[in-house]
């Protein structure tokens, strides 16, 4: 209901589901009476942030009493000799969720719509439904987005269209030859947002950035990007999005002032600085996706190659029961059923100890299900 008491919320509210996170490693260990908890669950960094950061932040701690520069002048300067791309092209906001939902506020009116994958990020939804605006959902083939499809989807109200790549929460690419055949047919009027969290993690050569088409000139093309996967800040909440600066303008206009804090700045810049961390990372995380296929296939489990610092998996069980029993041993995974897969988990990849704990601790329970 949109009323309560007499107090009338926006009818487009009834259509959003809130965001359920996923459980934090405190609240499990309290109510579980167990310790030592790791959460496989959201994609974060099982190495932590770089030390650069950690320092950086720790000398701004005595500047809290003053508001952060609103501009994110030193961020974005160091944003632009890492992107080479003109200051005027990026936005910096509170993640790069914050980059999503104004996407919605700037440019999705009552009636209009935006196409997405699904299954696919949930945020995108939020955005435009917020906005009274409608979600086409193109079902993925093969956990890969359906390019054509979403091209046929198009239609006189289509403002946007969602591509997450790589895909959360399957882990899959579109290629070169995909995007430049996509690029040449979609309409110039509608935005295509690339979606790049992880594409820090990604190593196959057929991946190509939007960057690319911004820097060709195109003037349709948003690219996201956070410091929440590889750069272990997302804590901190900061990420950006790159794009003509007519575009980024717009953006600017529905922005919140002050919207990204201090300690998120001076991090953000001081990680882009340490690339032996993001270079270990990658390793880490390479070495870790090696030894899960390893065993998942030795478990006879189907998983989907990824690249990400996560791999969905299917585990043949009720993933709710299989979440619970592991969640009980303290392990936190994300369940496959909030995307419409009932046999199937998300697990972030993590250190070797972490992979190994989760590994047998899976074993065990899908062998007790089984019984």
């Amino acid at each position: 209901m949109s009323e309560y008491q007499g107090i009338v919320a926006r009818k487009a509210l009834e259509k959003i589901k809130p965001y359920v996170p996923g459980k934090p490693l405190e609240e499990v260990e309290r109510e579980l009476g167990i310790t030592n908890a790791i959460k496989m669950a959201s994609n974060e960094n099982p190495l932590g942030p770089s030390p650069k950061a950690v320092g950086a932040t720790q000398k701004s701690l005595a500047k809290l009493h003053i508001y952060p520069d609103g501009a994110c002048h030193n961020l974005t300067q160091k944003l632009v000799e890492h992107l080479k791309i003109g200051a005027e092209q990026i936005f910096i906001g509170n993640g790069s969720d914050s980059a999503i939902k104004l996407l919605g506020e700037t440019f999705i009116n009552p009636g209009d719509n935006a196409i997405m994958a699904t299954p696919s990020f949930s945020e995108y939804d939020f955005s435009v439904k917020l906005m009274g605006g409608e979600s086409k959902e193109i079902p993925c083939v093969d956990f890969k987005h359906d390019l054509a499809s979403m091209l046929q989807a198009i239609d006189e109200k289509t403002k946007m269209v969602f591509i997450c790549n790589p895909n959360n929460p399957t882990g899959t690419i579109i290629t070169r030859q995909e995007i430049d055949d996509f690029m040449a047919r979609v309409p110039e009027n509608i935005l295509v947002v690339f979606d790049e969290a992880y594409y820090e993690y990604v190593s196959d050569p057929q991946f190509v950035t939007g960057l690319e088409y911004i820097k060709k000139g195109y003037k349709n093309v948003i690219v996201l990007r956070t410091f929440s996967k590889i750069y272990g800040l997302a804590a901190l909440r900061v990420g950006y999005a790159v794009a003509d600066a007519n575009l980024i303008s717009w953006l600017k206009r529905a922005m919140l002032p002050f919207d990204v804090n201090t300690l998120a700045q001076v991090g953000a810049t001081a990680a882009l600085d340490d690339k032996e961390h993001v270079e270990k990372s990658k390793n880490v995380n390479e070495a870790g996706k090696k030894y899960l296929y390893e065993k998942f296939s030795a478990m006879g489990l189907t998983y989907t190659e990824t690249e990400t610092n996560f791999i969905w998996v299917k585990i043949n069980q009720d993933c709710r029961k299989v979440f619970q029993a592991m969640l009980r041993e303290g392990i936190i995974i994300r369940t496959g059923d909030i995307f419409g897969f009932n046999e199937y988990i998300r697990v972030t990849i993590g250190t070797p100890e972490q992979n190994e704990r989760f590994i047998n601790t899976l074993t065990k329970v899908v062998e007790n299900i089984k019984k």
